[in-house]
């Protein structure tokens, strides 16, 4: 085991961590006798409603602190490494994969294939497996670390080997096997390739992946992504209308047996096959309480239903008039405010936009679809939309008072585009402000009508 140094940069306020004085710069030694590995003994091993800490102080003293708390308390405390340790890189060369489609000359941390169980755990990110030691494997089920997100893709072996361009990939699946076998949570993947792994593959794969209910919780299937880079690759295709509605009747076939023999639906598409098919999206109870919303399944369901409820709540008569006076008069003049989306959400967007207005009529909201061409225009998403086509695309149009985005047009906790501009310099090149949406339909309406954060309550 390598020696780290696992070095403190934030305390937490009210934490434990503070009321122990312990301080940026500090370095935790030791939990209990044990030294720390990385961030899966660390949350296993300070779950414990007794602890004792051996801290390196700045100056060169060790402190043993002793500790009561109550179970799972956290203890306020922020490494300089997330992880504590070094990222595990991806070891499969995939058909499919995004990151080999990208342009040259972005920022280094783009082009970084992470395949690390430990962010499976801690962010959701989908692992394939591949990378995942035995060693890694039984500190999961000693451990309790749960949800694992797999990406399975295809449980035919051979199959698999070609898609991940490995040829461990197949014997990695014997790994769901053993965590169904120990009951840890999981959820499963599926990166649709067309002539690939569709048809009877994905009719083989969902009848494999049924067996592992209920550990497997839930399984989406997605489209996989082409951007304009694939120059040397695997020669994808994308699929269309017809393809997208074999697709979705497979998945649904298979919801009805799983909700009828489970109770639950546990095979899920994403937005894009019911945009593509040209289908209208499942009802809300067909999403079993979204389970993969970041995979896109089921998002713009989930906004509607949060935005038709929040609309419903501000068209009562008093709420009404608490807005118009929480926003002011505007001489008469209509509010004019541009929203700006990638391809996908745009035709849903403008349908809650025209519900805004019948209530709110002295606004008017222009939805403006942003074209991929950074990308390609096959990428519809918006959180692959960069500023430089924002700014192009927008300039072209008259914005009225500002501008709304989606949040994850942005780096997470960061105002930076995925082509490293920032919000300040959209902003300036606009001569507009933009305004950040975060992912509710609730703070989609309130962006829109423009009512500060503070005045929500």
């Amino acid at each position: 085991m390598k020696n780290r140094k696992h070095v403190i940069c934030q305390i937490k306020s009210g934490s434990i961590a503070e009321e122990l004085e312990l301080e940026p710069g500090d370095v935790l030694l030791s939990v209990n006798g044990t030294v720390i590995e990385d961030v899966f003994d660390y949350q296993y091993l300070t779950s414990d409603d007794f602890l004792v800490l051996s801290v390196q102080k700045k100056n060169g003293e060790e402190w043993e602190c002793e500790v009561e708390k109550d179970v799972e308390e956290d203890l306020g405390i922020v490494f300089e490494n997330g992880m504590m340790d070094d990222y595990k890189s991806c070891s499969n060369r995939c058909m499919f994969c995004f990151i080999d489609q990208m342009p040259p000359g972005m920022r280094e941390t783009l082009y970084f294939k992470d395949d690390d169980s430990r962010l499976s755990f801690l962010q959701g990110n989908y692992v394939t497996l591949t990378n995942m030691k035995d060693r890694d494997l039984e500190r999961i089920i000693r451990y309790r670390m749960a949800p694992i997100n797999i990406s399975v893709h295809t449980t035919d072996p051979k199959l698999r080997c070609r898609m991940l361009n490995n040829r461990f990939a197949g014997e990695a699946l014997k790994k769901i096997d053993r965590l169904y076998e120990a009951g840890i949570s999981m959820n499963g993947q599926i990166v649709l390739c067309k002539g690939i792994n569709d048809g009877k593959a994905l009719e083989h794969t969902l009848r494999d992946l049924v067996r592992y209910l209920p550990c497997m919780e839930s399984v989406s299937v997605v489209p996989v992504g082409l951007t304009r880079f694939r120059e040397g690759l695997y020669p994808l295709e994308p699929f269309q209308k017809e393809d997208a509605r074999e697709v979705i009747a497979s998945i649904e076939k298979w919801q009805r047996y799983c909700k009828e023999n489970y109770g639950v639906h546990f095979v899920h598409a994403s937005d894009e096959w019911y945009l593509t098919a040209e289908l209208p999206l499942p009802e809300e109870e067909r999403y079993d309480d979204y389970p993969q919303l970041e995979n896109g399944v089921g998002m713009l369901r989930l906004l509607i239903t949060e935005f038709t409820e929040a609309l419903e709540a501000y068209s009562v008569p008093e709420e009404k008039e608490r807005i118009r006076k929480l926003l002011g008069e505007n001489g008469g003049m209509r509010h004019r405010i541009t929203m700006a989306s990638g391809f996908l959400a745009a035709p849903f967007l403008s349908e809650l936009a025209r519900a805004a207005e019948r209530e709110f009529p002295e606004y008017r909201f222009e939805v403006a679809a942003i074209r991929n061409d950074f990308f390609g225009e096959r990428i519809t998403v918006s959180g692959l939309v960069t500023a430089q086509d924002l700014v192009a695309q927008l300039k072209q149009r008259t914005l009225g008072e500002r501008v709304t985005i989606p949040c994850n047009m942005l780096r997470m906790g960061e105002q930076v585009f995925l082509d490293d501009w920032t919000l300040e310099e959209v902003e300036n090149a606009l001569q507009v402000p933009v305004t950040i949406v975060k992912s509710s339909g609730q703070d989609l309406l309130d962006s829109m009508l423009g009512i500060p954060e503070r005045e929500k309550e």
